[in-house]
């Protein structure tokens, strides 16, 4: 197939391209021998980038059809189009050692997991580039912007050479390269993002960015990233640091530092990919699946279900949707329901078929209608969780009044307790105002999930209940518009819980 989603295509206007060359040669002072545009469509920046006056320029470029317009177009010798894929060309891409090179365009903004719906053959070699260990290596956590590979691909191609890498990306992206460039120690002199309107530019709803990076061969121990807007280039509006791990907004307004190691180990919801069998809803007395079928089977393996849109008030308890769990631990054998819970196993096995159709590898030589995220953390009476999507963090109790334990889908992540009177403590530190305005020095809102078990995993309570105090929680119950309930002797308890090492037999 060759449609524009496929190719991630959008061309870049010849007028934003001109702006974006001006401000590299007039701004950045940059006076390339050779300017190279990896995936050069049209060829709209390869034509900007004349303004360099370079001695060679390269593009590359997949689509026979945008080769053509591009030799047509660019009347200069020293223009050469190369009709060949990205990922085969970096092989041989020409590093001159006494030669500043400029790398520069717009790469394809889609991801490999949407390319792998499409069937697409326009993908990269499957490797763990980012180098992810265990069950993040093969499930959502290795899903990557194509645009972010093709920029790391380079950036490793190029490193420790003084080249200067331009690409239009979307923040996000930008975010992770900073990252990868930090985690790698990639050496470079400068690294800069000038936001821009990418619905001005190209028509859709996009937090983007021109990603401007120098890199150096000198033991450059530069720590931020600069960011600015591409209509006032020279006014810093954010800083990012790297540090610990964590990117972090060092001009945000907060004074608190709760940056650490979350002594509570946050835990991702279950994951089944099959909601139409697997997730039921409530009508009346009685139970329908997503095909409105009504459903009569066993209740034990029926829990309440808390998808990631329900997180909205601090104390969840009742319940429109459940889920049905067939494992208490990953890759528990499942044949055993055929004699426990006969109606169950009838019931899935008529609709084999659609868990056969589940595309993710993770479910690749497992038992029949396994699901992951699932252990004994799932089974807690007690949790406090958030929806990973939110652009304003709520946390939420989570429990039932017959006490069986609630489920969350894979979008969401929580924390277990073994009583009420802890999750609620804990809840209410979480939703306190100090440390929602924490929160936004390490989250980024245009991020597809703000919040994901990482940026959780690195909230210390040992330094909240540090600086907190009783009347923080007070005020943060009224915020939260919730009947008096905590106490001095709770969080004394908390305190406890936390400061003893307690949370780690939860």
């Amino acid at each position: 197939m060759s449609g524009k989603r496929e190719y991630g295509d959008y061309q870049t206007p010849i007028e934003f391209a001109q702006i974006v060359c001006r401000y590299l040669k007039e701004q950045k002072q940059i006076s390339p021998s050779i300017v190279i545009e990896p995936t050069c469509g049209v060829g709209n920046f390869l034509r900007s980038s004349l303004v360099f006056d370079a001695k060679e320029y390269y593009g590359i470029e997949i689509n026979p059809e945008y080769c053509r317009v591009c030799r047509e177009s660019i009347n200069d010798t020293r223009v050469s189009i190369i009709n060949m894929d990205v990922f085969s060309f970096f092989s041989r891409l020409p590093i001159k050692n006494n030669s500043q090179t400029l790398l520069i365009g717009n790469p394809p903004w889609v991801t490999n997991s949407a390319l792998s719906v499409l069937e697409s053959n326009n993908l990269p070699k499957k490797n763990n580039f980012k180098h992810l260990k265990g069950i993040d290596a093969i499930t959502g956590a290795s899903n990557f912007d194509i645009c972010e590979y093709i920029i790391l691909r380079l950036v490793n191609e190029y490193r420790n050479t003084d080249t200067t890498i331009c690409m239009l990306c979307k923040t996000s992206v930008a975010r992770n390269v900073f990252m990868e460039l930090k985690k790698q120690n990639v050496f470079f002199s400068s690294f800069e993002m000038l936001n821009f309107d990418a619905t001005k530019v190209f028509g859709i709803n996009a937090d983007a960015c021109v990603l401007v990076m120098q890199l150096s061969n000198a033991h450059t121990p530069l720590a931020f990233c600069s960011i600015y807007s591409i209509n006032q280039p020279g006014k810093l509006t954010s800083q990012l640091e790297y540090k610990d791990g964590q990117l972090r907004n060092i001009m945000c307004s907060s004074n608190d530092d709760f940056l650490g190691k979350c002594c509570f180990e946050w835990r991702q919801g279950v994951k089944h990919d099959c909601s139409k069998i697997m997730e039921l809803s409530v009508h009346g007395e009685a139970l329908y699946n997503g095909q409105k079928e009504e459903i009569k089977i066993e209740e034990d393996l029926i829990f309440p279900l808390v998808k990631s849109s329900m997180f909205k008030t601090p104390i969840i308890c009742n319940f429109s949707k459940y889920v049905i769990v067939t494992q208490k631990n990953v890759r528990e054998e499942t044949e055993h329901l055929q004699r426990d819970a006969p109606r169950t196993w009838e019931y899935l096995s008529k609709n084999v078929d659609l868990f056969k159709k589940r595309k993710s590898s993770i479910y690749h030589n497992a038992p029949q209608f396994s699901m992951f995220g699932i252990g004994s953390y799932s089974y807690a009476k007690y949790k406090v969780g958030i929806s990973g999507f939110y652009k304003k963090p709520i946390f939420s109790i989570l429990y039932s009044e017959d006490k069986k334990p609630v489920m969350t889908d894979d979008t969401s992540y929580f924390i277990c307790f073994d009583t009420y009177d802890m999750a609620y403590v804990a809840m209410l530190l979480l939703n306190s105002q100090r440390v929602q305005k924490f929160l936004t020095n390490i989250t980024f809102l245009d991020a597809k999930r703000p919040y994901t078990k990482k940026v959780l995993g690195n909230i210390s309570f040992n330094k909240i209940i540090s600086k907190l105090t009783i009347d923080d929680l007070l005020k943060t119950e009224q915020l939260l518009n919730l009947p008096r309930y905590v106490t001095a002797s709770k969080y004394k308890n908390f305190k406890t819980l936390v400061l003893t090492g307690q949370t780690s037999l939860i």
